[in-house]
């Protein structure tokens, strides 16, 4: 049944659009007249040989395509839509519908299929930055919520910033010396508990930046040892020399952080406890962009760096109250070493007291400072796990100078990324250089909407979602000279995509009439971005469809691809505007090892990542 929608013209005059139903485009119908042998209806032997020939689905049997004829018959008698329907067949109708659905007709895969049986280093994990947070890194409130949601969503590495209340004897979750509002600690081991595995049985990762004392650690150790009981994984040494494989650690809960020796309220401790409170830590003083490097050749841009934080920190008027208190630029690497932390601190200074032994127990996954430089911080030692954290600047300077060796040292080790200091507004950076090194934990704002974090939830749909991808094989090999994967090399063609845009759908069910154009109806195209190595990088786009809610657009592209097992397919929908800046209209991400050939539904998401109820493209997908 076809709507009419008025749309004003100037402001005496409207113009009346038929708004009509979603119909089949010209080239499903060739498909369904080829399939169905020119008749009104494809029989389920016909449908199976649709999924094997184009869907590429080559184990699909008979009782496949019943199962789909049923549904769909199911659905539409539902929906009221059944009308000439012959069991067991489809009609076009019914055909198109199966084509739109995209749980029956996935665009990628939704189970988990990776050998899980590797020990952790060999994976990408799903990671949260400061993931209590519910906005900007300086004046927003802290909260269970964003845990909860990040949990929901499949994120594997959470982290807590803990800190003594005011009077002491209390543990609170809060970005230090800012105007954030806490949360108890409490409240957050409670929800990690309720929501820890509801979306993946893979072990979640708890970092925490400590700043506590002897005695709240103790409190910290009894809480999280209470809260957690048996789903919490230490070793029974002390520390970690070869890590578990996942599937060994299903629903157990991993502790790390550096087990700092510090009292944080002697004013004798240096950088990091007197300084405003960073944008990105995990319970490691490396967090603060002033703590970057000790490589001379970096330290001076660095500087500068901090100059720039600086100026934009007191620029903020939401954290005025506080200005730049006790900014420092010590800088240094910090990875993790189980001896480094019975020492004394690094700088040497009176007034430090040892962790509470408790508390030292359950840290699985330690921190510590090494003395040397970047070389250093990434030599591989056998009888040690560590894990260094480098800022999203720094692993630009490493990776240009010391590129080989960040791949090494992440085929044992764990490396992690975090955002730069001036990211106060919670934004993001692109992980992609994180991932073509290895680094395990690319950690995220996941409140920082944008196309970065777009990228980062379409990389972990990978895998059924569980949190946890299985690192290509070039990232975790040698060659006979010891070489490693280097992804400033430009390689040889490894296999093409062509990507087929027919379609879009649902805009009218979602959007009011005129969300997009107060004059007429849309005028939509797509964006096309292949994300992944230099050599790989491509942006293509659709014509625009002027005034139609239900765009056809019938178009291919093709893109060549060298290392396709790290590329993401972007997809974006814009509405043509002529005076004003382009409407969004849904987005995706679809990893490129995932998708599915043949002709395939694709839902888009909002802004903030949500699936919308009934916006979908159908595409076609072919690897040449």
């Amino acid at each position: 049944m076809k709507k009419i929608h008025d749309y004003k013209v100037f402001k005496c005059f409207s113009r009346k659009f038929k708004i009509g139903g979603v119909e089949p485009p010209p080239y499903v119908k060739l498909i369904f007249a080829k399939y169905s042998g020119g008749g009104a209806h494809m029989e389920t032997a016909q449908l199976r040989r649709f999924l094997v020939e184009v869907q590429g689905e080559e184990g699909s049997t008979v009782a496949d395509a019943e199962r789909i004829v049923e549904e769909v018959a199911r659905r539409r008698q539902n929906r009221g839509e059944l009308t000439d329907h012959h069991l067991p067949s489809l009609t076009l109708d019914d055909f198109f519908h199966f084509l739109l659905s995209d749980d029956l007709n996935q665009a990628i895969r939704t189970q988990v299929h990776h050998d899980m049986t590797a020990p952790l280093p060999h994976y990408f994990i799903y990671t949260g930055h400061n993931s209590y947070l519910t906005g900007n890194q300086l004046s927003s409130d802290c909260s269970d919520v964003p845990i909860i949601k990040a949990l929901q969503a499949g994120v594997r590495v959470i982290e807590l910033d803990i800190w003594p209340n005011s009077t002491k004897d209390d543990i609170q979750v809060i970005h230090g010396r800012t105007l954030t509002t806490p949360v108890t600690l409490i409240r957050c081991l409670s929800s990690i508990r309720e929501y820890a595995f509801i979306a993946s049985p893979y072990p979640l990762i708890i970092t925490l930046e400590d700043h506590l004392t002897p005695d709240l650690q103790a409190k910290a150790a009894e809480m999280i040892s209470v809260t957690f009981g048996d789903m919490l994984y230490y070793p029974k040494s002390g520390c970690l020399e070869k890590f578990p494989s996942l599937e060994s650690l299903k629903y157990r809960i991993i502790i790390s952080t550096k087990a700092p020796n510090k009292d944080v309220e002697s004013n004798s401790v240096k950088g990091e406890e007197n300084s405003l409170q960073k944008e990105g830590d995990d319970g490691e003083e490396e967090e603060s962009p002033r703590e970057e490097v000790c490589d001379d050749d970096l330290l001076a841009e660095l500087e500068d760096e901090e100059t720039v934080r600086a100026k934009q920190i007191s620029l903020s008027s939401c954290i005025s109250p506080i200005g730049l208190f006790g900014l420092r630029t010590a800088h240094r690497w910090d990875n993790e070493s189980c001896e480094d932390d019975e020492k004394s601190s690094s700088d040497g200074r009176p007034g430090q007291t040892e962790t509470h032994p408790d508390y030292k127990l359950l840290i699985t996954i330690q921190a510590g400072k090494p003395k040397g430089g970047l070389k250093s911080a990434l030599s591989i030692r056998s009888n040690q796990i560590r894990r260094l954290s480098l800022s999203e600047q720094a692993l630009e300077k490493a990776a240009d100078s010391h590129g080989a060796d960040l791949v090494r040292f992440t085929q044992k080790n764990v490396l992690r990324i975090y955002p730069k200091g001036t990211r106060v507004n919670s934004s993001n950076y692109k992980p992609m250089l994180g991932w073509m090194h290895g680094a395990q934990m690319v950690a995220f704002n996941m409140q920082g909407h944008g196309k970065s974090l777009w990228i980062m939830q379409g990389m972990f749909r990978c895998n059924g979602g569980c949190g946890y991808i299985k690192k290509p094989k070039f990232l975790m090999t040698k060659g006979p000279h010891k070489e490693v994967f280097d992804p400033k090399r430009t390689l040889s063609v490894k296999t093409t995509l062509k990507v087929g845009v027919h379609m879009g759908d649902g805009w009218s069910s979602d959007f009011s009439p005129r969300h997009f154009d107060s004059y007429s109806p849309p005028d939509f195209y797509l964006k096309l971005h292949v994300v992944g190595v230099p050599a790989d990088d491509t942006k293509k786009k659709t014509k625009v469809i002027d005034d139609n809610w239900f765009p056809v657009w019938d178009e291919s592209f093709v893109f060549s691809l060298t290392v396709p097992e790290l590329a993401l397919l972007r997809i974006e929908v814009r509405e043509h505007d002529r005076s004003e800046k382009d409407d969004f209209g849904g987005q995706t991400c679809l990893p490129v090892p995932e998708i599915r050939p043949g002709i395939r539904s694709v839902p888009l998401f909002d802004k903030k990542g949500e699936k919308y109820k009934s916006v979908r493209l159908l595409m076609q997908f072919e690897f040449l």
